[in-house]
């Protein structure tokens, strides 16, 4: 068994321990965990995988291809949380493989280890992969896309040889096209407008050098094309342009305005990419600035992920609507960096130093205070209501009889040692097993992390609801929310299609003639609602936030 086959195998297992056990073991929160799993399970209930539907109505927010995932793994392992968050742990695996091979490929075998670690112990990358959300498949297909478009402009100037890139440059224009084209069949065409910016950005800083012929890059667009519009151009054939209508509507407005509340500053992305992405963060600061990089197409592909970094950075930071996954394409040039800071730290060309420390000291001590603090703060909720919002659903949500045992200080514990031994071993010079020590018991950090504290989270912000959901599973009711959106009234009661249109009419299910019984559910508020003020709607109880209703059928 050669080293590459062994080392991949190594990870295949590295990455099914980690991000497969217990997928299970959470409700999915609201929003988009629910939606996409909803639109999955849809498709199986309406035997309809052509189109996308959220309660039992067209969706034009999301092509398909991620739902198709989600709905094989649901017809294997059931319409449940495992299988839909299955998916993304084995895009994860694919991930850590995929990333030690190409910088193994790029610089060494030791490099694309500590890129695959860094990715594999980094916080938001690794949850990420143990989460129901697009964005794993999505960034994957666009940099595996934007990769393979490299390695042809290298092959047509005859750079790295023919070990970096043993393949024809038309070989890899279509195999980076055809990924490409998965990735606008996740999540839109996005994924080539992200694509298109690296290449103008990277050209104009070439001083307009061609390093790929316009012959070459329609092939690219085209491979991208042929597999997207094998979806799209088809809906448009069958149903017209109202799907196209709505999408490019849809994406105007995330946009152009801050899209179901998600309002951030401008730095929101630069704050979350620090925190988020730590450790590799404080290490990737350090390849920003210069390093001795030895080969051409080396110090190529460092600029290409400094370009692909500040493209995805700027793009959606200029965006109104601020949600942390939108940046996460930067992940991969972010990790890159970082591994980029760790070889060379181990190579001694370049210092562990002080800001390093601080770095690491400052954003792990968020980390320790924030998973040490909670469990005392727990057993003081008095303190905790005086800094929380003021609103009775959020006070609501403080009431959730949630245990706080003493093992819930463990996580935190944890990356006290983590990082003691880190630092230990950093000082020392011994940057391989400090490396090592960080990167890896980061990744037993977050894990320990979701075991002990995600259930008790859930419980304070959702939990009421969704067991409200669960309890109408079986009985011949409409379910909805009132005064706000939530996609649990439709997974978590195993809709099914209405047989009745008035059930899409507000009006009606408060005030009309109904068929059958109308559960409501509502936020705690200071005052009572047209809920509390219709005669033949009765109130039927309160939890932790929630306040739920029925009106009879008469």
């Amino acid at each position: 068994m050669n080293q590459k086959l062994f080392y991949s195998l190594i990870l295949i297992a590295l990455g099914a321990l980690f991000f497969i056990p217990f997928l299970g073991s959470v409700r999915l929160f609201d929003w988009d965990e629910i939606n996409f799993a909803e639109a999955a399970r849809e498709m199986i209930v309406l035997r309809d995988y052509l189109h996308v539907h959220i309660n039992f109505k067209p969706f034009y927010e999301k092509p398909p291809l991620f739902f198709w995932l989600q709905s094989a793994m649901m017809n294997i392992f059931g319409i449940n949380e495992f299988a839909a968050r299955l998916p993304n742990a084995i895009c994860g695996i694919i991930s850590l493989v995929y990333l030690y091979n190409l910088g193994e490929k790029l610089h060494s075998h030791r490099f694309g280890l500590l890129w695959a670690l860094a990715y594999l112990g980094s916080v938001t990358p690794h949850l990420y992969f143990r989460s129901g959300i697009i964005d794993p498949f999505f960034n994957l297909f666009i940099f595996i896309g934007l990769v393979n478009l490299i390695l042809a402009s290298w092959k047509r100037e005859r750079l790295g040889g023919g070990m970096t890139a043993p393949k024809s440059e038309w070989t890899y224009l279509l195999i980076g096209g055809f990924v490409l084209g998965l990735g606008i069949l996740t999540k839109g065409p996005v994924a080539y407008l992200i694509v298109c910016l690296v290449l103008v950005i990277y050209w104009m800083l070439g001083r307009f050098r061609w390093f790929i012929t316009p012959v070459q890059f329609l092939t690219f667009s085209l491979a991208a094309s042929v597999v997207s519009l094998a979806w799209y151009g088809l809906d448009v054939y069958l149903n017209g342009p109202a799907l196209m209508r709505e999408f490019l509507a849809y994406n105007i407005r995330l946009f152009s305005t801050p899209d179901a509340g998600h309002v951030g500053f401008p730095g929101f992305h630069v704050i979350m990419l620090l925190v988020g992405c730590f450790p590799a963060s404080i290490f990737a600061i350090r390849a920003l600035g210069s390093l001795f990089i030895e080969r051409n197409y080396q110090r190529e592909f460092k600029r290409w992920m400094l370009i692909l970094f500040w493209v995805v950075l700027v793009l959606f930071s200029l965006v109104q609507s601020k949600i942390v996954h939108y940046s996460s394409l930067c992940y991969f040039p972010l990790t890159y960096l970082a591994a980029l800071t760790l070889v060379q730290l181990e190579e001694r060309k370049i210092q562990f130093t002080n800001w390093m420390r601080v770095g690491l000291i400052v954003i792990g001590g968020i980390y320790v205070v924030a998973l040490i603090g909670m469990p005392i703060l727990a057993h003081h909720m008095d303190i905790v209501r005086q800094y929380a919002d003021q609103d009775a659903f959020s006070q609501g949500n403080l009431d959730a009889r949630i245990s706080w045992p003493w093992w819930t200080f463990i996580p935190g514990i944890w990356l006290v040692l983590v990082l003691i031994v880190a630092f230990r071993w950093y000082n020392q010079r011994e940057t391989a097993q400090a490396s090592i020590a960080l990167f890896g018991g980061m990744a037993v950090f977050v894990t320990l992390t979701l075991w002990f504290f995600i259930g008790r989270m859930e419980g304070i912000s959702q939990a009421a609801a969704m067991e409200f959901f669960e309890q109408s599973q079986g009985q011949d009711v409409y379910v909805k929310t009132y005064g706000y959106h939530s996609y649990g009234p439709y997974f978590y009661t195993k809709k099914q299609p209405p047989a009745n249109p008035n059930y899409y009419n507000d009006e009606w299910l408060l005030r009309g003639r109904i068929d059958k019984d109308v559960l409501f559910i509502r936020h705690a508020s200071e005052g009572p609602t047209l809920l509390d003020s219709l005669p033949d709607i009765r109130k039927t109880g309160t939890k932790n936030g929630f306040v739920f209703y029925r009106r009879q059928a008469r």
